[in-house]
């Protein structure tokens, strides 16, 4: 059956009705079943049995300001209501609030066999389609420029996972995001992950705390979505934030929690159409006094470096379990039987090879990563030879970047056939900053500014933090001071402007000019940095496009900037020298929200 459903933007915010109570046992084994609310025709609902102890609603209706057609309005495991009745488990903020000026969705439930064979839900027979293979939902909105984005849940017999998948040919404008959110009671999924998980359990100074937790905390701190605790909580002075579930992408494949007797998890694809690489960060997940929130972005508008990507199918699995923490994807080998708009089959990819990389520094990580306007890949390379391989991609031609740690130290191209290896030679690393002899340097050019003060606590709290060290530090005495105690992974206009270095040269040391390197992995409000050496002031550099919230939310991952200043000889003396950094931008703001930098590496180099 075929639902549409059109209304206005305005309509989203005036309640339409209220949903019927549906008794939430099986109506049929393996099967749709079309119901109505009140016995209204206009308002169906699409039962689905999984025949795997899940059961879930489709709505087919729009019902109020926070519910919209396509929702999952009701989803029982094991006889236990999971979803929340005031609230849709839906893509974005409901389907039908994806594209401005657009209220219409297209609705399609249908029975899949394994040669692909479709039957459509019914009203006849009691309303129930019994399934052999695959349920499918398709849901549809098309945008005012002709931009359509498809979704789908798809079920395979027996299991209960729902598979979603979301294809869009153009970018949804309302929110700016692509993302999937299930609101669970919290008195039913009251935990979340476990510590290798997106959003899993944090342990620092002793305490374990899930970041995002915001139950007991009193108010925001910093706009809606960064909380402290009341005075009289022990917890005075910390903060949480869903900002604060973030892992870098290439180092999660699930998100979720659990509760008694139930676990419900996001397991995410290779993320191949989302953005920003393997390392961008993203909140993921928030646990409030009302819900558990689990968050699956596809692309999120918040600290981006690179375009998002469009007519690419992202899939990824909603698990329903006892409370067991996945190990495993789960089996997706029969997407090619239930007809996905965008799918590609193994046998339509390829992948790259290397034998191995040469260059590199013992005791970092190097991660290889693939991209191009279509899609994105990386793969880890062997920490003894450097040898790698990125499997699974779409055909087409990508530019190669090696990351060490996080910074981009070389690239290349390579070209992607379908059903085919290419493989490449030992590839040189000639771009690393590290090669070049320093007189000093603070810092490791690895694009994270974690070596630095508060760098083990960046990505889980607000920079006002209790348990953050002081932001301010005395002046820092190349040979003597320790980056890790003595120099900031963050400097702000409004809050540690102006941190000194002193450093001694001696006779010969001046006789020419200096290049002074200052390295960025993130900057905010326009920020850039100016220098005084001695009595000399650089120039300011340009402006840097403005970008998100970012170092207040959880990420240093921005742009890496290499920031170089030619110190003329002449200013330069035998004995003490004092270099002084300021944050230099033309954009108001305070405290922490003023313009800020974030850290890689500083260092004095020759210019020859």
């Amino acid at each position: 059956m075929n639902t549409t459903s059109s209304r206005p933007p305005w309509a989203r915010w005036l309640a339409a009705g209220l949903l019927a109570t549906l008794a939430p046992a099986a109506m049929a084994a393996f099967s749709i079943t079309t119901v109505h609310d009140n016995n209204n025709a206009a308002r169906p609902q699409y039962v689905i049995d999984t025949d795997g102890g899940l059961v879930f609603k489709v709505r087919g209706w729009d019902s109020s300001s926070t519910t919209a057609i396509g929702d999952l309005s009701s989803m029982v495991y094991k006889g236990v209501e999971y979803a929340d009745p005031s609230r849709g488990t839906q893509l974005n903020s409901g389907a039908d609030w994806l594209y401005n000026g657009v209220g219409a969705v297209g609705l399609k439930v249908e029975a899949v066999s394994a040669n692909g064979t479709a039957t459509p839900a019914s009203t006849v027979n009691g309303g129930v389609v019994n399934a052999t293979d695959y349920i499918r939902v398709t849901i549809t909105s098309t945008s005012t420029k002709g931009g359509v984005l498809t979704h789908y849940y798809v079920v395979k017999r027996g299991e209960s996972n729902i598979h979603m998948g979301t294809h869009f040919t153009e970018q949804p404008d309302v929110h700016g995001l692509v993302r999937f959110i299930a609101r669970i009671p919290v008195a039913k999924l009251p935990n979340g992950g476990p510590a290798h998980a997106a959003g899993g359990l944090v342990t620092y100074n002793g305490e374990s705390f899930w970041a995002e937790d915001l139950r007991g905390t009193s108010g925001a701190i910093e706009a809606s979505d960064v909380f402290g605790f009341p005075s009289t909580d022990a917890r005075y002075g910390q903060t949480r934030s869903k900002h604060y579930a973030n892992r870098r992408l290439k180092d999660w494949e699930f998100v979720g929690g659990s509760g008694p007797g139930v676990g419900i998890w996001f397991w995410r694809d290779n993320n191949e159409g989302g953005s920003s690489g393997p390392f961008y960060r993203s909140l993921l997940q928030q646990i409030t006094s009302t819900n558990n929130e689990l968050t699956y972005i596809v692309n999120y508008g918040e600290a981006q470096t690179e375009p998002f990507r469009l007519n690419v199918l992202n899939t990824y699995t909603m698990i329903f379990n006892d409370g067991s923490v996945p190990t495993a994807r789960p089996d997706t080998s029969w997407y090619g039987q239930v007809g996905l708009v965008g799918y590609v089959p193994p046998v339509g990819r390829g992948s790259v090879s290397g034998a191995g990389l040469t260059g590199r520094i013992a005791g970092i990580p190097y991660t290889v990563g693939f991209a191009n306007a279509q899609a994105q890949y990386w793969a880890d390379a062997d920490p003894v030879d450097g040898h790698f391989t990125a499997s699974g991609m779409l055909p087409g031609d990508y530019t190669m970047t090696i990351y060490k740690g996080e910074l981009a130290v070389q690239t290349g191209s390579v070209t992607v056939t379908a059903n085919a290896s290419y493989a490449m030679n030992p590839v040189a690393i000639t771009a690393d900053p590290e090669a070049t002899p320093a007189l000093w340097r603070i810092g490791r050019w690895d694009g994270t500014p974690r070596e630095f003060i508060n760098g083990d606590k960046l990505t889980f709290m607000h920079p006002s933090d209790v348990r953050m060290a002081s932001w301010n530090v005395a002046p820092f005495v190349v040979g003597q001071s320790n980056p890790a105690t003595q120099w900031p992974a963050y400097q702000w206009k409004d809050v540690n402007n102006g941190l000194q270095v002193r450093f001694t040269l001696r006779r010969g040391q001046n006789a020419a000019p200096l290049r002074l390197r200052i390295g960025t992995t993130a900057d905010f409000a326009g920020a850039r940095p100016q220098v005084t050496v001695n009595s000399w002031s650089s120039a300011i550099p340009a402006a840097p496009p403005k970008v998100s919230r970012n170092l207040t939310v959880g990420t240093y991952r921005g742009f890496n900037r290499t920031y170089t200043f030619d110190i003329p000889a002449s200013q330069l003396v035998v004995g003490t020298n004092v270099l002084t950094i300021n944050t230099v931008s033309g954009t108001a703001g305070a405290g922490f929200l003023s313009p800020a930098l974030s850290f890689d590496a500083i260092d004095l180099v020759p210019t020859n």
